[in-house]
């Protein structure tokens, strides 16, 4: 179970990971509409950090090469997600 803390952690080590990633990093950056120099100022913004996590749920094959990366549980972004800001609107429908 994520506690906001801990959830803004995990996000957090997505965002460096993506960062890393240089075909998927401009993906993010055209779907978000953030800039690069937004990744920094958004590091500390659980909202930001949220649609990070939302990103990558995207795309199953994302969430596998990230939580690889990172070392967590493929259901990590998900249940990190539900604690961040706006995770509990989230309908799958």
């Amino acid at each position: 179970m994520y506690t906001r803390d801990s959830a803004e952690v995990l996000g957090l080590k997505v965002l460096g990971w993506l960062a890393a990633e240089e075909e998927l990093l401009p993906v993010f950056l055209g779907a978000s509409g953030a800039s690069e120099s937004d990744l920094r100022a958004g590091a500390t913004d659980p909202v930001f950090l949220g649609s990070v996590l939302d990103f990558l749920m995207m795309d199953d094959a994302w969430v596998v090469r990230a939580c690889d990366a990172i070392g967590v549980g493929y259901d990590a972004p998900m249940q990190a997600r539900q604690v961040l800001p706006g995770g509990a609107e989230v309908s799958w429908t």
